[in-house]
């Protein structure tokens, strides 16, 4: 340990920078640690399951399935923007004091999760055309995948409102601000950056839950693998190559997500 020459103690300075550099050193050595935990996991898992693997199959077809990224992202986008906004009409309603606008949100949260969603897909798709009303397909998986993550994410949005502290509403109230000024200028605000991680966890689970979308026969990327494999019997190969571009979407978003979490958390810090 270095020593101060004038009063024989520590010199502390040093002794921060060399705990830095032990940390860095320690880190460092983690993160090459784990990513060779990574490399050699999947090296023995791609090499068990591509023992017998039709690569001339998946040189012909690779790009046809994965054309169907394009609506697998679209389909993602569009249905978590809706779910988003039932999901915070739902929750406001779900705390309001009105009794016609609570029981309704309670009853929608109610159905949409005590039915299945491969139900839900179904109804849109071709229930409604009993009443009269035929929906493209596209739209009619966006509103299923949409109607059904609102349900669950009223919950996420009505713990994150009620998280922000009472005392600040309190003090707006005092100061005479309005209920809806105070709930888009202060509570809102909170809320969401609460919320961003659930969210975020949200819109990875509903890129792959876009695959049940397949049944109503839109192109999407399990749908197109599927075609793909039937057509040569390499079933297999078609839908391994869907679940790697699964997997490289929700490693993408993953890290856009833990971005726009760091960013978010400035104010906090």
């Amino acid at each position: 340990m270095a020593l101060n020459p004038a009063a024989g103690t520590p010199d502390i300075a040093a002794v921060v920078e060399a705990i830095a550099v032990a940390e860095r050193h320690r880190r460092l050595r983690f993160r090459i640690i784990y990513a060779a935990t990574w490399v050699v996991l999947i090296a023995i898992v791609v090499a068990a399951l591509t023992t017998r693997f039709d690569w001339p199959f998946l040189a012909d077809w690779w790009r046809f399935i994965l054309a169907g990224a394009e609506a697998t992202i679209l389909l993602t986008v569009f249905s978590i923007s809706l779910a988003c906004v039932l999901a915070l009409l739902g929750a406001l309603g779900r705390l309001s004091q009105n009794p016609v606008a609570n029981g309704a949100a309670s009853l929608y949260v109610s159905i949409i999760r005590g039915t299945p969603l491969l139900v839900q897909i179904f109804v849109w798709a071709f229930g409604l055309s009993e009443l009269g009303l035929v929906l493209p397909l596209f739209w009619a998986g966006v509103l299923a995948l949409g109607v059904n993550y609102g349900a669950y994410m009223t919950e996420i949005f009505r713990a994150g409102i009620q998280a922000v502290p009472r005392g600040q509403r309190e003090a707006a109230q005092a100061l005479g601000m309005p209920d809806r000024l105070l709930m888009r200028r202060i509570v809102l605000p909170q809320a969401i950056r609460i919320v961003v991680p659930a969210i975020g966890n949200d819109f990875i689970a509903m890129i792959k839950d876009t695959s049940l979308v397949s049944v109503i026969a839109i192109q999407e990327l399990t749908a197109r693998a599927s075609s793909a494999g039937r057509q040569k019997v390499d079933i297999m190969e078609a839908l391994l190559f869907a679940a790697v571009v699964y997997w490289v979407l929700t490693l993408v978003f993953s890290v856009v997500q833990e971005r726009v979490e760091r960013r978010m958390a400035r104010g906090d810090r």
